[in-house]
């Protein structure tokens, strides 16, 4: 399994769950032998959550803070850590949510799948042991409707379109920093999924435990603006991807 390997971490208002969610994931660095993480942090941001981090970084150098108040937007945060990973040399790079969202216990299985020689290697909440931990039906509706309704109208095949815990060789990452995405919130990983569609991909089973129940009207009215810009692409034969 190679051991140079990247994690991208977006942190906004993160102080509650920070300690346990930080040692968690040292704990699975530990037993993994390496690894860095490039924690994102941006102005959406209101509590102590940045000097959380920066002490961090100071005492343990796997760890890199990355201050970024220019982001507008999650997906900026993002891509600051894609860049930032991708500008250190690391073969593979994976994203996951802070506040134990996503488990890092799970990181080995991501790790394994590209050293297999996947391009990418994508989380799923709804093969194998993956599950969603939500009361809300809401969410759960929206997680596997969404991917109901995006293989349908792109023309894709995976069992969870709407995972956010995803890696990439660094060959991908290094291709897909270059394309313009249009999404603007969490809908920018369903963008990739559908771009990245000709690459060789695997499906992790995860558990996703929801931050919050809420669900945000902009967001789920900027995903239905991108979905049918891409369906629209599809059905008049102009439908891009990266390869």
């Amino acid at each position: 399994m190679d051991k140079n390997f990247a994690v991208v971490i977006p942190m906004a208002n993160e102080s509650s769950e920070f300690l346990p969610f930080i040692q968690c994931l040292r704990r699975t660095l530990d037993e993994i032998g390496g690894g860095s993480v490039y924690i994102v942090v941006d102005n959406a941001s209101k509590d102590n959550t940045l000097d959380l981090c920066r002490q961090l970084s100071l005492t343990d150098d796997r760890f890199h803070t990355v201050w970024a108040p220019e982001n507008r937007n999650v997906v900026d945060a993002y891509l600051r850590g894609y860049v930032e990973a991708y500008r250190n040399g690391h073969e593979f790079i994976i994203e996951m949510d802070a506040g134990m969202s996503h488990d890092p216990a799970a990181l080995p299985e991501f790790l394994l799948a590209l050293d297999k020689g996947n391009d990418c290697a994508y989380g799923s909440r709804f093969i194998g042991d993956g599950k969603i931990m939500s009361s809300s039906f809401k969410r759960k509706f929206l997680s596997k409707g969404g991917t109901v309704l995006a293989n349908l109208l792109l023309g894709t095949h995976l069992h969870d379109m709407t995972s956010g815990y995803q890696g990439f060789n660094s060959e991908v990452v290094g291709k897909f920093l270059k394309y313009k995405l249009h999404s603007k919130a969490h809908f920018y990983q369903t963008e990739l999924k559908f771009l990245l569609r000709k690459m060789k991909c695997s499906e992790i089973p995860i558990v996703y435990r929801t931050p919050s129940e809420n669900v945000n009207l902009r967001v789920v009215i900027n995903s239905i603006a991108v979905l049918l810009r891409y369906f629209f692409m599809r059905v008049t034969l102009r439908s891009p991807f990266i390869e």
